[in-house]
């Protein structure tokens, strides 16, 4: 394994973490009235590497699950994620 690789391993890793957090605390503040997290930045993370963290996230806190508009645009957000992994690997 490369540094490149490694690198971009830690990423998609801290990608991850940061979306689950992002999704526990929008729905959190959803639950409460409160200022909520821009879908932008939730899809954003999603396409930076945080599938993972986005789509446990969704589970564990059954969150966004029925909004139509967000889950067409997430499962964009992922297949946009699978394309770069792809050709990450391709390129390597």
């Amino acid at each position: 394994m490369t540094t490149l690789d490694r690198i971009l391993l830690t990423c998609a890793l801290a990608a991850s973490l940061a979306a689950f957090g992002a999704m526990g605390l929008d729905k959190l503040r959803a639950a409460r009235g409160g200022r909520r997290v821009p879908e932008r930045l939730l899809l954003g993370l999603t396409a930076a590497g945080g599938v993972a963290g986005t789509w446990l996230g969704r589970a564990l806190f059954r969150h966004k699950t029925r909004k139509s508009s967000f889950q067409w645009k997430l499962w964009l957000a992922s297949a946009a994620n699978a394309a770069w992994l792809w050709l990450w690997w391709r390129l390597r």
